[in-house]
C-alpha cells in the first residue's frame, strides 16, 4: 500500500515539472514561426468630395386656402379634386340672383344720377347766360353747387354699381394659383358667407418644391476654418442631391433659395431652405427627406473603414506594412465617404495599408503583404494578375 502511494507521489511531481518546463519554455520557443500573410491595398491622394447630410422635410411652394368673398349658396362645385387647375379656373359657383337683382338696382341709380346731373348742367348754363338781366348772382352760384351735387351724387352711384358688379363676379370663386385643388368642405346646397373663416378647399402648387433643412451653427463655423486653412476646396456653389424615404436618389434638380440668417436660441441650429423641381410630383408636402450638400473637396486619403478600429478615448488606427513588418499609425479623419475615412493626417500615398489577415495581428509581426482589392460593398477579395499588370 506504502509503495502504491510513492507511485502517485512520483508521478504527480514528475507532470508538475513538465509543466512548468513548458510554461518556461513560452511561445518563442515552440519553433520558428513564418511572417504572417496579410491582404494591402497602396493608399492614393485624391479630391475627395466633402459632402454634409442633413435631414429635411418637404414645405409647398404656393399654398392657399379658397374662401368666399361673398355670401350665398353653393349651387356647384366645378372642379376635381386631386387634379391640376389653373389660375382662374372656376371652383365653386354661388347663387347669382341677390347679387345680380342689387347690380341692376345699382345701374338704375346711376341712371337716376347721370339725369339729374344732365339738369344741373343746363341750369347752370342757362344762368350763366342770363346773370344780370332777371337771374341774381346767388341764384347762379346756387346752381353750381347743385351741379356739384349732382356730380358727387353719379360718382356714388357708379362706385356702388361697380361693387356691385364686383360681388355678382365673385360668385365664381376662381383659383389665384397653378397647383392641385384639396377635396371640397362643403357641398352643393351648402350656404357660405363672406370672409367665413373655413376654408371651402386648398390649392397647392408642388412644382416646384421647397426643403427646409437645418444644420449645426457650430460645424458652420467649422467649415468656415476648414475653408480658410485651405483643407476644403470651393468649386463653384454647393452641389446638391435629394434622397428620399426609400433611399433612392431623386433625379430633380435643386439649389439653396435661402441660406438663413439666424441661429436658433433654442436647438443652435441654422434654417436652410432649397428648392428642387418636382415635375411628376413625386415629392409632396410634409414627406421626410434627406439633403446631400457637396461643399467643396478635399485633398486626402480614402481608408476604408473596415481597416481602422477606434479606441475607447476615439482615436483611430491602422496598420501598414513597412520593411516586412506591422507598424501601427494614428489617424486624423475629416468624416466619411463611401465607406471609407477621409485622412489628412497619419498615413502618407504610397503606402501598404493592411486591410485583411487583421485577426491577432500586433506591431512589429512580421508579414508577407499579398495584393487585395475592395469593393463598393466591402467584400476584398484577391488582386489577380490581370488587375496587378
Amino acid at each position: 500500500m506504502a509503495s502504491g502511494q510513492g507511485i502517485l507521489k512520483w508521478a504527480a511531481l514528475t507532470l508538475l515539472l513538465a509543466g512548468q518546463a513548458l510554461a518556461q519554455q513560452g511561445p518563442d520557443r515552440r519553433g520558428p514561426q513564418g511572417p504572417i500573410e496579410v491582404g494591402v491595398i497602396v493608399t492614393t491622394e485624391e479630391d475627395v468630395p466633402y459632402t454634409v447630410t442633413l435631414p429635411g422635410r418637404a414645405i409647398a411652394y404656393q399654398q392657399t386656402g379658397i374662401r368666399p368673398q361673398v355670401g350665398g349658396e353653393v349651387l356647384e362645385i366645378s372642379y376635381d379634386p386631386g387634379k391640376p387647375v389653373k389660375a382662374g379656373d372656376v371652383l365653386f359657383r354661388l347663387d347669382p340672383e341677390t347679387l345680380a337683382a342689387a347690380l341692376t338696382a345699382a345701374e338704375a341709380a346711376v341712371a337716376g344720377a347721370e339725369a339729374g346731373l344732365t339738369q344741373a348742367q343746363n341750369t347752370v348754363t342757362r344762368y350763366r347766360r342770363l346773370e344780370g338781366s332777371g337771374v341774381s348772382a346767388v341764384e347762379r352760384a346756387n346752381a353750381e353747387v347743385a351741379l356739384k351735387e349732382a356730380e358727387a351724387n353719379l360718382k356714388s352711384a357708379e362706385a356702388s354699381r361697380d361693387a356691385a358688379r364686383l360681388a355678382l363676379e365673385r360668385t365664381e370663386i376662381r383659383s389665384p394659383l397653378d397647383g392641385m385643388a384639396d377635396v371640397a368642405a362643403v357641398s352643393v346646397g351648402d350656404l357660405v358667407t363672406a370672409n367665413q373663416s373655413e376654408v371651402l378647399t386648398t390649392i397647392t402648387q408642388l412644382d416646384p418644391i421647397y426643403v427646409d433643412v437645418s444644420e449645426s451653427s457650430a460645424r458652420m463655423l467649422r467649415v468656415r476654418e476648414r475653408i480658410k486653412a485651405g483643407l476644403l476646396v470651393v468649386n463653384g456653389g454647393v452641389k446638391t442631391q435629394l434622397i428620399l424615404e426609400t433611399g433612392g436618389e431623386y433625379q430633380g434638380e435643386g439649389r439653396i433659395v435661402s441660406p438663413g440668417i439666424a441661429v436658433s436660441p433654442t436647438t443652435g441650429t441654422v434654417p436652410i431652405r432649397l428648392q428642387f423641381d418636382n415635375p411628376d410630383r413625386m415629392i409632396l408636402p410634409g414627406q421626410f427627406l434627406r439633403v446631400k450638400l457637396t461643399l467643396g473637396t478635399t485633398r486626402a486619403v480614402l481608408v476604408p473603414q473596415r481597416a481602422t478600429s477606434r479606441a475607447s478615448d476615439g482615436t483611430l488606427t491602422a496598420f501598414v506594412a513597412r520593411d516586412g513588418k506591422a507598424q501601427q499609425v494614428t489617424l486624423i479623419e475629416q468624416g466619411s465617404y463611401r465607406n471609407s475615412w477621409i485622412v489628412t493626417q497619419g498615413i502618407n500615398p504610397g503606402e501598404q495599408l493592411i486591410l485583411d489577415g487583421l485577426d491577432n495581428l500586433r506591431a512589429g509581426s512580421e508579414v508577407t503583404t499579398i495584393p487585395v482589392t475592395i469593393d463598393a460593398e466591402g467584400v476584398v477579395r484577391e488582386a489577380t494578375d490581370s488587375k496587378e499588370g
